[in-house]
């Protein structure tokens, strides 16, 4: 691309009254030969922003550098479509974050040198720079996209994402492995209120709902339903499954997993009496009796004179489950008010540890009260059954005294929800299988690979079959910023899959999911990113004739976008990615790049910086950011008026995990005094947009120390630093703190060489 540049200055927002604009124009002009460099009082006006568009369709600009604001504010004011763009941030990240902000004289030296830095940086990032390419398909034809999504499970969670994007105009295949549509909530005798006074029991709905799917013409229920194989990525899942014993092949955009919860064992629940007595039930038994016409007795069938509800079993317990599984208060609510409709002068008792019925099912909760539910906070201690009766003994926590409760005639066990994800990976007994299977037989050199059991999709991946889980066994998405996204691009999760929920919540979360297919089916076919680089056009090129099958960037990738053939070298999946550039900081050979995000083109930025000599006393040190959280932090101190060192110069990268180790090395042999780099935070709890991005740098710095030691460099010179959107105001000591330890170290020996 033979490239036409421009460049615009905003002397706005107080930049021009701190800023030499002509010295900045300088840079443009001499060191860049830029002869169209302009300024602006407002460049992001009507009439700044009509300027730039004049000049790119009169003199045919099609590479423009605009040194203003933050990229992260008047995106879509400096979008002028198809031509090469960089914004240089001189306002939150020069004005408003260094000293002092309210002269323009001789003494402001360091940080017109800032300002002028980040020029450079910018113009040089440009001229490394191409206009990205949209991946439409292998064979180049968007037209081999589909937009059809497939939804897999045919409870309510499942039925609403059908229903919700079969409304939007999108064809739905719904796939359920019961003969039945309506999962676990068609079994449910009755609802908790959902409408005003919040006090009676509802029907469910489930049929109606049922009903309504089975009629609608853009969805086609697959009942008896079982995935054979998911092949490709978004708009390109080749999927073929089996309904009823026949074999279907269908091409999807994108998938949505509804596939519900399992209730926890209760056979591991025989210190709460499960198994002593027939009359000693789970919550689950009692529904199936409740939906049956009449709750009576295991044992004999008689109608029960007094009942008592155990609630958190196994639930909130180290041993069992650990988690809160979200309605199982309700749920002994709902029952325990059934009981009272059954007979009023039934004794019923709930014992909890805490009793959660949060919004408008207080006023549920109070209604059983009312009813005269015996409430008791505590932990049940013991639970006997003997002579066709059941005591339980408690520690009751209000007034810190034993509780015992005779001639109980029925228990119900408040049993957890487990998510129907990969039995392997959640299941301990499953678990212990597969460990054993991992052993060699004897006279067997190798180990036998452990088989999957119970996968659900069936993905053709080489991370596996299935979605990764968190410990817990749910699915794992980033929860904090991407409700429902999961690792697996274009495939979301709804539903008590993803979560303990009520059957309204799913039916908001199953809506949710169904609308973020749609995003995926849509920006696929155009050649968008999905989140978090949403709208991106780029996509990793990989030059193979260089790789030395080192599998490095296939083992990192967060997302399954690389493949491997049988000599190891990568397949590109392109619909999978998203675009954090994981595969371009892992490989050692640096053969992987994207059109406007490259090694070559952040070293040609580090390079291109101003290094004073050593005897100015002006240290240097780069900080490369997260663009996700560190970067907008750094805008938000400036912002805010925080000040910190004019010695710094900062370049955003897409995930820390894509920073390459030659560009520690670029910065140090430049001349640069000290390299921080800023992440999210690494971990289970992790709150990197890329899943994996900060955990993969930190271990990549923690192989440089010995590096730097070898090179007469001190290890101190490289810091990593965890920093989330909401540490701004904590930035400024930060880099302080770093800037005393390089004043410390002293001088960079590389800086004069």
């Amino acid at each position: 691309m033979d490239k036409k540049k421009a460049c615009y200055i905003c002397t706005g927002c107080g930049i021009g009254e701190v800023i030499k604009v002509d010295g900045l124009a300088n840079v443009a002009k001499k060191e860049y030969k830029i002869e169209n460099c302009k300024s602006h009082e407002f460049l992001c006006s009507p009439e700044g922003v009509g300027m730039i568009k004049a000049d790119i369709e009169s003199e045919g600009f099609n590479t423009v550098v605009i040194a203003a604001c933050s990229p992260r504010v008047m995106y879509d004011v400096f979008d002028f479509g198809n031509i090469i763009l960089d914004r240089v941030n001189l306002r939150e990240q020069v004005v408003w974050c260094t000293e002092p902000n309210d002269e323009l004289d001789d003494e402001n030296e360091d940080r017109q040198m800032m300002a002028e830095d980040y020029l450079r940086m910018g113009l040089s990032k440009v001229g490394k720079m191409e206009l990205p390419v949209p991946y439409l398909g292998p064979d180049g034809e968007a037209t081999q996209f589909s937009k059809d999504i497939l939804v897999v499970g045919g409870g309510v969670a499942g039925m609403t994402a059908a229903l919700e994007a079969a409304k939007a105009g999108y064809g739905v295949a719904l796939l359920e492995k019961e003969a039945a549509l309506g999962g676990f909530s068609a079994k449910l005798a009755k609802s908790t209120p959902s409408k005003p006074p919040y006090q009676d029991l509802e029907e469910t709905g489930v049929p109606e709902l049922i009903a309504e799917v089975q009629g609608h013409d853009r969805i086609k229920v697959y009942p008896s339903a079982e995935i054979v194989e998911i092949k490709g990525g978004p708009g390109l899942f080749d999927t073929e499954f089996k309904s009823d014993g026949q074999a279907v092949t269908q091409r999807f955009g994108a998938i949505v997993q509804a596939t519900g919860w399992k209730p926890y064992n209760p056979e591991k629940l025989g210190h709460l009496g499960y198994g002593a007595s027939p009359d000693v039930i789970t919550n689950i038994q009692f529904e199936e009796m409740a939906s049956a016409g009449k709750i009576a007795r295991p044992s004999d069938g008689g109608e029960p004179a007094a009942v008592a509800f155990i609630q958190c079993a196994g639930s909130r317990d180290q041993e069992h489950l650990p988690y809160c599984s979200a309605v199982c208060c309700r749920a002994s609510l709902k029952h325990a008010i059934m009981l009272k409709q059954q007979n009023e002068e039934m004794a019923v008792y709930i014992i909890y540890k805490d009793l959660r019925a949060p919004g408008q099912d207080e006023e549920f909760y109070r209604q059983a009260q009312r009813a005269g539910v015996v409430f008791i906070r505590g932990d049940v201690e013991k639970v006997e059954a003997g002579g066709g009766k059941i005591v339980i003994e408690a520690e009751e926590r209000l007034l810190n005294d034993k509780v015992q409760i005779d001639e109980l005639d029925l228990v119900v066990l408040a049993t957890g929800m487990m998510p129907n994800a990969a039995t392997w990976l959640i299941d301990p007994d499953a678990v212990a299988t597969a460990e054993e299977e991992k052993k060699p037989a004897e006279g067997e050199e190798e180990a036998v690979k452990p088989k999957v059991r119970n996968s659900v999709l069936k993905l053709a991946y080489r991370q596996g079959p299935d979605l990764p889980n968190l410990k817990y066994g749910f699915p794992d998405s980033h929860f904090i910023c991407f409700p429902y996204e999961t690792r697996r691009t274009g495939v979301y999760t709804a539903g008590t899959v993803r979560r303990p929920m009520t059957m309204s919540s799913a039916k908001e979360d199953a809506t949710g999911a169904a609308m973020k297919a749609i995003q995926a089916v849509e920006a696929v076919a155009v050649g968008k990113a999905l989140h978090p680089r949403a709208g991106d056009l780029s996509f990793p090129e990989i030059y193979l004739s260089r790789c030395t099958q080192c599998r490095r960037c296939t083992d990192e990738c967060p997302f399954g976008a690389l493949n491997e053939d049988e000599k190891s070298n990568p397949l590109p999946q392109p619909t999978r990615c998203r675009r954090c550039g994981v595969c371009m900081g892992a490989c050692p050979e640096r053969i992987i790049s994207f059109k406007n995000y490259s090694v070559d083109l952040i070293g040609s930025m580090i390079k291109d910086v101003e290094i004073p000599e050593e005897d100015e006393e002006k240290p240097r040190v780069l900080i490369f950011a997260c663009e996700n959280d560190a970067y907008p932090a750094l805008d938000m101190a400036g912002a805010a008026g925080l000040k910190y060192s004019a010695y710094v110069r900062i370049i955003p990268l897409r995930c820390l995990g894509s920073m390459n180790l030659v560009w520690i090395a670029d910065a140090l042999s430049t001349g640069y005094d000290g390299v921080m780099l800023l992440g999210c935070r690494p971990g289970d709890d992790y709150q990197c947009h890329f899943v994996k991005g900060s955990e993969l740098a930190t271990v990549r710095m923690s192989k440089i120390a010995e590096t730097l030691t070898r090179l007469a460099l001190e290890p101190e010179r490289v810091q990593v630093d965890e920093v989330s959107i909401t540490d701004w105001d904590r930035l400024p000591r930060i880099i302080g703190d770093f800037m005393e330890v390089i004043d410390r170290v002293g001088p960079n020996p590389f800086k004069d060489l």
